[in-house]
Order: structure tokens, then C-alpha cells, then sequence
């Protein structure tokens, strides 16, 4: 594995990618082994605003973040809440023979840390994502908890 992960003591990962090139290309250059990609890890469809700024999506829609408005013609938070609970049950039922490893995109990746810490989807805003950045997520006395986040090799922990 690549330097920024080197200090996890990883117990026979299982990796898991979005099929977006940008997340293999992630995946590689971290030194992970790609075992399976899966269409869940991909990131939120925007629909009409795919390509879009927030600036400039604000130009029709003041105030919007994909967080608090929906997506016309894309995914809405009720079906991006489903899809993260599908990750994490798949990811939880691994987790008592080995590590998980999920590599996919900002927005869905930060709705992932939400829900596995047990908060509505909008609540992935408090959470920041650097590119290239990775996230522990694990337990304390049976608890879901983030055990450390936005790691880069950079920065370290935070």
C-alpha cells in the first residue's frame, strides 16, 4: 500500500471500487489491489446539474448544496441514504474475518461516514474530503465511530 496508509494495520483487506476511473486510478496509486468494483460506490448523480458549479447551479437555485436540494433528473437523498446503508451492510457483514477498503467519490463518500455514524445523509456536509484522502471508520464497546479522517500523506491524521 501506498504511504499514507502504510501506518493501518490491515487485517487481509477486501477492496472494493467504483467503476469511475477516477476511483481505480485512486485505488492503484495507493498501492491497493483491486479485488471488485461495484456501481454502489459511484458517486451521486447531480442529473442535470452533472458538470455543473455550485455557483453556478445557485444562478437558478440560490442556496442550493446537494445536501439540502434535490437533483433534478439525478439521485435524490432518500435513494443515496439506500445505497449507503446497501455499502455498509455489505462492508459489516466482512468485517468480522477481515478489513474493508472503499474507494469511491467525495460527496458519496462523505453520505457513507454519515450514515455509518448513524446521521441523516445531509449531515455528510460536516464532513471534509481531500482528494486522495481516506477515512477509518470502526467500533468502540460495540459503537460505530469514525476512528480518524481526511488522512493524507501530507497531513496525517486529524
Amino acid at each position: 500500500m501506498g504511504p499514507a496508509m502504510d501506518a493501518l494495520e490491515l487485517r487481509d483487506p477486501l477492496v472494493i471500487v467504483s467503476p469511475r476511473h477516477r476511483a481505480r486510478e485512486t485505488a492503484e496509486l495507493a498501492g491497493l489491489k483491486i479485488q471488485r468494483t461495484w456501481d454502489a460506490l459511484a458517486e451521486w448523480d447531480y442529473g442535470i446539474y452533472e458538470g455543473m458549479t455550485t455557483p453556478e447551479i445557485r444562478q437558478q437555485v440560490p442556496d442550493w448544496t446537494v445536501w439540502t436540494h434535490p437533483c433534478p433528473r439525478g439521485e435524490q437523498a432518500e435513494q443515496v441514504h439506500t445505497r449507503c446503508d446497501l455499502v455498509l451492510s455489505v462492508a459489516h457483514s466482512q468485517l468480522v474475518d477481515r478489513d474493508v477498503i472503499l474507494v469511491g467519490h467525495g460527496h458519496f463518500s462523505r453520505a457513507l461516514i454519515a450514515r455509518w455514524a448513524e446521521l441523516p445523509i445531509s449531515e455528510g456536509r460536516r464532513f471534509a474530503m481531500s482528494p486522495g484522502a481516506y477515512s477509518v471508520l470502526g467500533f468502540e464497546h460495540g459503537a460505530q465511530q469514525v476512528i480518524s479522517h481526511n488522512v493524507t500523506s501530507e497531513k496525517g491524521a486529524r
